[in-house]
């Protein structure tokens, strides 16, 4: 799976920490998602999607290649 967390973060100027503090996380847990290490829960990829004004599907997508 992959997503769009870092650009559009980066696109708002915001660093890990901003958007860790605005969706109620850790930084590490940004970078987790970031990294495609960890894939947040539902519950949370909405948070992600409504922080950027964007659908879920917008942020994360799966990666055809594999």
């Amino acid at each position: 799976m992959q997503n769009d967390v870092r650009k559009l973060r980066e696109q708002q100027i915001l660093s890990q920490g901003d958007l860790a503090r605005h969706l109620g996380v850790s930084r590490q847990t940004v970078n987790a998602i970031e990294t495609g290490k960890y894939l947040p829960s539902l519950p949370l990829a909405l948070a992600i999607g409504r922080f950027f004004g964007k659908a879920v599907e917008e942020v994360f997508h799966v990666d055809e290649r594999v």
